[in-house]
């Protein structure tokens, strides 16, 4: 059974600890913690203060919560507990626009500032939603859940094979690359933040109004058909929302692996509820996970940072097995 006051907390916690993340990240750096309140009498701390460490904070937290909704959507959409927002090929098209934009204009994929890095997230995002139209293009639409499935993963697929390619004709981009492929959220700014808050909001609407539509899949396809509810167009705007809500999160901080598929699985654990509430409660999952992962890959081995994507696999990797052990062991207690 559903349970909205349960579902309701669960939702002001995850938003409490979102807001501290964010703040937390105001105050984690490579020399050590500072308190955001102390900025204010030096004008350097307060530039990196105001205009590095909280825009970065807060767009782990934005492309945390774009990438647990999508995740959501995916879930519901496929009814696959494995699905996660890269299963139509956005990733693999996103990292083939960033290496196609570095091999023609070079330099670091984290180190572009004004046009050059307008273009590289431009190009990233485009590569992403260019993906998603050739897997429905090869899925002859969104009629058939499996065949739209299979079309991602082949999709992604072939994608990463050209941009491996692509990388070995054009060896200085390896370096740049490298970068974007683990996920980063060191260059995150503040137009980058209103930009992925847009695409949250619009995406999170969007997916709200047909989150009785993934209500109705749960009990299948057919059952669903004979509510009377409108599969078709309720696909066509789902898979928008998967890959519009993947393509901004990854043109701004990369491939950030495990969150958009964890996250889902986190709520689920927690709280029974519809997807009205599952889904806000996986974008909030998600930006407090890579909110505490930004935070934590900035202070773990100070001075040294590591790649945000490369804690979150790790992270949510070994939550991913412990709950395969733990189901397994469950279900070999339960046996006869």
């Amino acid at each position: 059974m559903s349970d909205p006051s349960r579902a309701q907390r669960w939702a002001v916690l995850l938003l409490v600890v979102g807001v501290v993340t964010v703040l937390l990240g105001t105050a984690a750096g490579s020399q050590g913690w500072q308190a955001w309140w102390s900025a204010q009498a030096d004008a350097v701390s307060q530039q990196i203060v105001f205009d590095i460490r909280l825009p970065r904070s807060l767009g782990a937290w934005l492309g945390g919560g774009l990438l647990g909704l999508a995740g959501a959507v995916a879930q519901g959409l496929f009814r696959n507990p494995l699905a996660d927002p890269y299963l139509l090929g956005s990733a693999s098209g996103a990292s083939l626009g960033v290496g196609t934009f570095l091999s023609l204009f070079g330099g670091s994929a984290w180190a572009m500032t004004g046009w050059m890095g307008l273009g590289l997230t431009g190009t990233a995002f485009v590569g992403a939603v260019l993906a998603v139209i050739l897997t429905l293009l090869l899925a002859r639409g969104v009629q058939q859940t499996l065949r739209l499935l299979l079309a991602g993963v082949v999709v992604g697929v072939v994608l990463g094979a050209v941009t491996s390619m692509l990388s070995l004709l054009q060896p200085q981009v390896l370096q740049a690359m490298q970068g974007f492929m683990l996920g980063s959220t060191a260059f995150v700014s503040w137009t980058a933040c209103i930009t992925m808050a847009l695409v949250l909001v619009l995406c999170a609407g969007l997916a709200w109004t047909f989150a009785r539509v993934l209500d109705a899949l749960t009990l299948g396809e057919s059952t669903a058909q004979t509510l009377g509810v409108p599969l078709r167009s309720a696909r066509l705007v789902l898979v928008g929302v998967i890959s519009l809500a993947t393509g901004a999160a990854v043109a701004h901080i990369g491939l950030v692996a495990f969150v958009g598929l964890a996250a889902p699985h986190l709520v689920r654990s927690l709280v029974r509820c519809t997807h009205a509430w599952r889904l806000l409660l996986a974008a909030l999952m998600g930006g407090a996970l890579l909110g505490l992962a930004d935070v934590l890959a900035r202070v773990l081995f100070a001075p040294q940072e590591l790649p945000v994507g490369v804690l979150t696999a790790v992270l949510g990797g070994g939550y991913l097995l412990w709950r395969v052990y733990r189901d397994t062991h469950r279900s070999a207690g339960a046996a006869p």
